[in-house]
């Protein structure tokens, strides 16, 4: 193999890399604004009607 064709399967291999790297980057990111927002919506939801409207306690 010569000099030319290495460094053209060492360039395509290195572009593979960064692009894996960044789709990943990307991914990551995506998944952390999405629990960011679970987390906002359910402190923000409204709680249960029915939740707390009696107390059964025995002795």
């Amino acid at each position: 193999m010569d000099i030319a064709a290495l460094s053209v399967v060492m360039s395509q291999a290195s572009v593979k890399q960064s692009a894996g790297l960044q789709v990943m980057s990307m991914s990551k990111d995506m998944v952390q604004q999405q629990g960011q927002q679970m987390t906002e919506m359910l402190k923000s939801a409204a709680p249960h009607p029915n939740l707390g409207g009696t107390l059964d306690i025995s002795v």
